[in-house]
């Protein structure tokens, strides 16, 4: 992760009015509003979150900021941009970075920074990213936040203005598809259909339950085909045959094996 802080060299020299975040494995931004930043002081394409109340970008909109600041893809002489930089293809990061982010529209630049230089209201911030989320029945989700607060929450309220999410609503396969963003910034399903960290935090239902709970309850109650097997004293052909039969139903299953509730399978005992 690489963390620079945006500064405007001409009317707030040496002031941090935003801060730009870079996860380089997933090549995704994030640009984080300080909690007392002036929309009159930050960009432009910046200053209409904070009036929504918002302080953090989303990736969408913190990557259309830098492409604002780079050549464009579709640039007729690109090519020859890039061997001049001594870049082998095109790489948003690596052209932000041959000109510290400054651009003709504005006087803003880049300065790199430490996680250590935030604010410390950041670590609030930090501590209410997503760490997992596990998709439920009746397009519920199950997300546990960095803090250890679990909270479940309904994809249909959080997403009844956007129609964009009615395939997912509709499609158990595609609902399971969920991705967490990089750096816990939100729950996805692609690039453009998003929910965010903070709408997943104000809007879900307290859970009194924690990750590490979580964890133990799968180590102590999912068994594979083979655990299953040994816990009926047969063969694992067996066990596929009581899948066949619906009389196991797995909770998950892949190309080599399957999980199963090992209290569904102590229950073929007394059968």
């Amino acid at each position: 992760m690489k963390i620079f802080a945006i500064r405007d060299a001409d009317n707030y020299a040496g002031k941090d009015l935003a801060y730009l975040i870079y996860f380089e494995k997933e090549k995704s931004f994030y640009i984080e509003l300080p909690d007392d930043a002036d929309p009159w002081e930050v960009p432009l394409l910046l200053s209409s979150f904070l009036k929504r109340g918002e302080t953090t970008v989303n990736a969408y909109w913190s990557r259309i900021w830098v492409q604002q600041r780079i050549v464009p893809p579709d640039r007729q002489n690109l090519g020859q941009i890039l061997r001049d930089n001594g870049l082998d293809e095109y790489d948003e990061y690596q052209l932000l970075m041959l000109s510290d982010g400054r651009c003709p529209q504005d006087s803003c630049y880049l300065t790199p920074i430490s996680e250590s230089d935030l604010p410390a209201g950041f670590t609030d911030r930090y501590q209410k990213r997503i760490e997992d989320v596990i998709p439920l029945s009746d397009w519920n989700l199950l997300v546990f936040f960095r803090n250890g607060i679990v909270k479940k929450c309904p994809l249909p309220s959080l997403t009844a203005n956007n129609p964009a999410f009615a395939p997912i609503l509709s499609h158990k396969a595609l609902f399971e598809q969920i991705q967490i963003q990089p750096g816990g910034y939100g729950i996805s399903w692609g690039e453009q259909l998003t929910v965010s960290d903070r709408s997943l935090y104000e809007s879900g239902t307290l859970v009194p339950l924690s990750l590490d709970d979580f964890k133990q309850f799968v180590a102590c109650r999912a068994v594979n085909i083979a655990e299953a097997a040994e816990l009926l004293g047969c063969s694992r052909q067996n066990i596929d045959d009581l899948i066949r039969r619906k009389k196991l139903h797995p909770l998950k299953t892949n190309a080599k094996n399957r999980l199963l509730l090992k209290s569904e399978v102590l229950q073929r005992k007394s059968v």
